[in-house]
């Protein structure tokens, strides 16, 4: 059950109760934002008081995992662009 999200930065696992936890995940992806709000944090609020299903389970993984992803193209883009705005 969702019940209070936190996020402990030296083990990198994110707490959704006392006792249930996400492990490996990274301290920048999970402060990552999108459109202002913090991708995994807001998804799992969303589901507060509520237990998360094995298809729920899986579905925040792939977010983790696209969220990584995403980091490492946006580093790949703002290397290969010298200088912006483009000139």
């Amino acid at each position: 059950m969702v019940e209070k999200v936190r996020y402990e930065e030296k083990s990198g696992r994110v707490y959704i109760n006392d006792h249930q936890f996400f492990a490996g995940v990274p301290r920048e992806v999970w402060a990552f934002q999108v459109g202002g709000y913090q991708v995994l944090n807001k998804w799992l609020k969303d589901r507060r008081d509520r237990p998360l299903s094995w298809d729920d389970i899986e579905h925040y993984q792939k977010i983790v995992v696209a969220l990584q992803e995403t980091r490492r193209l946006m580093a790949e883009i703002d290397a290969a662009i010298p200088q912006w705005p483009l000139t």
